[in-house]
């Protein structure tokens, strides 16, 4: 059986990759240090997935087992032997997992394994091909350099599923168990593959990948983060709230149609597509089984709204296609305003916003001029609410 190591046994491994790569024919075996989800995986070699959403449906992904990613050996000979490896770490795991990538393939290497293999990096970050080959470099001798050049595919993806929270009570009766929408399509980088692309299932390797990672974050992300700061300012507690409110869908459908329209004048997406990209999305906001609440989509508002960020971003992105972004501006002048007492963050934004004022904060956090266009829009917006 075709082999898949899949770093990372949490929310997108469990919940995502380990159903594409099951569904597709492979043996997973994922790489993990939570030893209660090691010792589960390897007893039971299978785990339930509930799929959430207008139809229930639960699956039991086999031909599953683990390996502590402390045993750099074992790792090392769980690579040499597989077709395809993901990872689904968090950003700063990643250096670790280049350190065990490294041995795996001096093992490929010092076994002259003719067959290239590629690593989807399913990670939140930009540039995560360079980032992760950054990291790489520092594990991997010069005498091996070459032979990686070759065999190693560095693949990026934009990963758009939503895993809910498992509550506590049921998490400690299975550890294993995960719960996801039934959203399952992975967009990949069609040039970081080496050698033959391989057929997993949901999987869609784009040329332009760049123009899918700029819709999910102008797109996705930012409706998201609008739906939530709309509600937290109507004392709403989860998204499906937020967006069954008339009002706030109104707003989030109608930025979403501006940042929509300028990624259609600069990416070439069709219309109608964008639109039922939106409508889709609308759709699975309103997913009450996924439970999302405004606490975590809406946390670490100082980061959401930096200047290149879903918020600010998406605002920039309008006005340099002749779109205002009115919508979009009440939605980052709703973040503004985000002062979640549980959040860390959204104290240190409501400080400085009320001691140095929101000209400091427009400045400082999004690193735009207060007097502009869009930093007046977003004034009025705030002198509105």
């Amino acid at each position: 059986m075709k082999k898949a190591v899949q770093f990372g046994a949490g929310n997108i491994g469990r919940g995502f990759l380990g159903q594409l790569f099951n569904q597709s024919g492979y043996e997973v075996v994922f790489i993990e240090v939570k030893e209660e989800l090691i010792s589960q995986l390897n007893r039971e070699h299978s785990y339930r997935l509930r799929i959430v959403g207008e139809k229930t449906e639960e699956l039991i992904i086999d031909k599953v087992r683990a390996v502590d990613g402390r045993d750099k050996v074992k790792v090392a000979e769980e690579i040499r032997e597989a077709e395809v490896m993901a990872t689904a770490v968090g950003v700063r795991n990643l250096s670790s997992v280049a350190s065990l990538v490294a041995e795996g393939m001096r093992q490929r290497a010092n076994f002259k394994v003719k067959e290239p293999i590629n690593l989807i990096i399913c990670e939140n970050v930009p540039n995560a091909s360079q980032v992760f080959r950054d990291y790489l470099l520092r594990e991997i001798e010069h005498e091996y350099r070459d032979y990686v050049d070759l065999h190693l595919g560095l693949v990026e993806s934009v990963v758009s599923r939503m895993v809910p929270i498992i509550p506590p009570e049921i998490r400690k009766k299975d550890p294993t168990f995960i719960m996801a929408e039934e959203y399952s399509i992975l967009p990949v980088d069609k040039k970081g593959f080496k050698g033959k692309i391989p057929e997993i299932k949901g999987m869609i390797p784009y040329e332009n990948l760049y123009a899918y990672e700029e819709q999910k974050l102008f797109i996705h992300n930012a409706g998201h983060a609008i739906c939530a700061y709309l509600g937290y300012l109507k004392g709403y507690r989860y998204i499906w709230q937020a967006i069954e409110d008339e009002e706030i869908r109104r707003i989030v459908r109608a930025a979403l149609e501006e940042s929509g329209a300028a990624l259609i004048r600069k990416h070439g997406f069709k219309p109608e597509e964008q639109r039922a990209h939106i409508e889709d999305l609308l759709r699975r906001f309103a997913n009450r089984a996924l439970n999302d609440s405004i606490a975590r989509v809406g946390r670490d508002p100082i980061r959401k709204l930096g200047p290149h960020e879903r918020l600010i971003g998406s605002a920039k992105l309008a006005y340099q296609y002749g779109i205002i972004p009115q919508n979009i501006a009440r939605g980052i002048a709703a973040a503004l305003l985000f002062d979640m007492e549980e959040d860390e963050e959204a104290r240190k934004l409501s400080q400085m916003r009320r001691k140095e004022g929101v000209d400091v904060v427009l400045k400082k956090i999004c690193q735009i001029d207060p007097e502009s266009h869009l930093g007046r829009l977003i004034k009025k917006n705030l002198n509105d609410k």
